[in-house]
């Protein structure tokens, strides 16, 4: 049985959140202040946690910066508020796998903790399937119904890192530091145009992706 966390000050709203969460069969802890919170995945090692960012006590990112430099891996999904587009970078940068605007869909965010739990339990994938495509990380090869799809370096390394974090938005600098590495002089263009040029080989319709996707002023999320 999956045990969630769920940190959040907001009492109607964690509420709502633990009774879907407890109906459909998960192990719910509760903390309703940032020091509980913390204690809780540190003691408890819940399978995921929700983190509101504005909390008494620790915030959020407080929270997910210390777990993560504690070795805590489980999926951390923040809720914020409308239009803390800063925030949401933030916590990415600490380590936050996802977020959820408020106000949000109770449906669409259980449907998010079930993809990262059965992300994050299986083991990891090295053929990865999307589309017409089929990315052996073997071969270092990437292939359209049997055909050979050439990529550049930089282009391979960044479908490889969308791939394996798929369904996770992932901010341009994260991007940047695990592509082209912190001794590398480049800027977040950089990103864009190797995103773009990736595009041109595995969207149908490169200017109407569905598969590499733009998060406004935060980066990029791929869905297969």
């Amino acid at each position: 049985m999956p045990k969630i966390l769920i940190v959040e000050d907001d009492e109607a709203l964690a509420r709502g959140l633990r009774d879907n969460f407890g109906f459909e069969g998960y192990e719910v802890l509760y903390a309703a202040d940032g020091d509980t919170g913390l204690d809780m995945i540190l003691e408890q090692g819940p399978d995921i946690a929700l983190l509101d960012v504005m909390l008494p006590g620790l915030d959020g990112f407080s929270i997910c910066d210390t777990a993560r430099k504690e070795g805590c891996d489980m999926p951390i999904i923040m809720l914020t508020a409308k239009g803390q587009e800063r925030d949401i970078v933030r916590g990415l940068e600490l380590g936050a796998d996802d977020y959820v605007v408020k106000p949000f869909s109770v449906k669409e965010l259980m449907a998010r903790v079930k993809a990262f739990l059965r992300r994050h339990r299986s083991i990891e994938e090295r053929v990865f399937e999307f589309g017409e495509f089929r990315f052996d990380r073997d071969s270092q090869a990437l292939s359209r119904d049997g055909d050979v799809v050439k990529l550049t370096r930089k282009e391979y390394q960044l479908l490889e890192y969308l791939l394996t974090n798929q369904g996770k938005a992932l901010t341009r600098q994260g991007i940047m530091n695990t592509v082209w590495g912190s001794s590398v002089l480049v800027t977040q263009r950089s990103v864009d145009r190797c995103v773009t040029t990736l595009r041109s080989k595995i969207e149908p319709e490169p200017s109407r992706p569905k598969h590499v996707l733009t998060i406004r002023d935060v980066g990029y999320r791929f869905e297969a």
